[in-house]
């Protein structure tokens, strides 16, 4: 299949290399002009803008950072929707506000075009092998015919419901991810400061009730002292930022998430943003004034 492909970040060019290897014909398009270069040294080629790849493929995969990018790479000047033709399929997998999916949603609509709002889980290590969760909204049958698409990037792909359901799970998880990292950072600082080997006591109960995939994935990082991205703190906050205002439209309370918010918002005060989103570790180390980096 010919396919679009717009956004060359720390997700996009891994998921992007998956669909060539896969055996799919690419399209590429960003601002990046090293990361296109790059991919066309893997085969694919490139585009000048959204505008310019609609006329030569049908189907075109975003993967930006939040809604106005989505927007202006779909809407704006020079955008996907400028030439795209009736039948043409959007699908989205940046991570933005579900409200916002579906606005997008209506005016390709008006167009005859349609859109999946298909977000993803699992950080730059899952993207490069291969292996990331997606989580659909939109059409049943438009799901039903990207799936192979979606499966060579991905060891997992949901389909979640009609659009913007897709956006709407991925904040679900960028909660649970969020407060479960903070809780583990919590405990290891605690056992730390009561007098007992954190990396000891993660081995212990990571076996039990309290193991998870986060837990296995953040922990060794914090005992490390290892904060190099693979998630950074400043995506986390943005997609807390979605999941608040999403909240707050419906009147659903989310206090744990407007909680860990805050931690993040005051690592970024100290200019650990681009940092892994393990280093929530640090706030603690700064309010007990006690380190777990062995």
């Amino acid at each position: 299949m010919k396919i679009g492909f717009i956004g060359l970040g720390i997700m996009g060019r891994p998921m992007a290399k998956n669909l060539i290897k896969a055996g799919h014909e690419l399209v590429v398009c960003d601002f990046n002009k090293a990361a296109v270069e790059d991919l066309v040294s893997c085969g694919a080629k490139s585009a000048a803008n959204g505008a310019e790849m609609a006329k030569e493929v049908d189907v075109i995969i975003t993967m930006v950072q939040n809604s106005p990018q989505v927007r202006a790479a779909v809407l704006g000047e020079n955008g996907v929707a400028e030439t795209a033709k009736p039948g043409f399929t959007l699908i989205d997998m940046s991570s933005i506000d579900p409200v916002e999916s579906k606005k997008i949603g209506e005016e390709l609509a008006k167009k005859g075009c349609k859109m999946l709002d298909a977000p993803v889980s699992g950080g730059e290590p899952k993207a490069i092998d291969g292996t990331l969760s997606v989580m659909v909204g939109g059409e049943k049958e438009d799901f039903d015919k990207f799936l192979p698409v979606l499966k060579a990037m991905a060891g997992s792909v949901t389909y979640v419901g009609s659009l913007g359901a897709g956006n709407i799970a991925k904040l679900a998880n960028q909660i649970v991810v969020a407060c479960n990292i903070a809780a583990v950072a919590e405990a290891l600082t605690f056992s730390k400061k009561v007098g007992a080997d954190p990396e000891l006591v993660y081995q212990a109960i990571r076996g039990g009730l309290a193991g998870s995939t986060v837990m296995d994935a953040k922990a060794p990082m914090m005992i490390a002292g290892n904060y190099k991205p693979g998630f950074r703190i400043e995506l986390h906050i943005k997609d807390l930022t979605n999941a608040l205002n999403a909240a707050h439209a419906v009147n659903a309370p989310v206090p744990l998430t407007g909680e860990v918010m805050e931690m993040m918002q005051s690592l970024k005060a100290y200019g650990f943003e681009k940092e892994d989103h393990s280093a929530l570790a640090r706030f603690y180390e700064k309010i007990a004034d006690t380190s777990i980096v062995k």
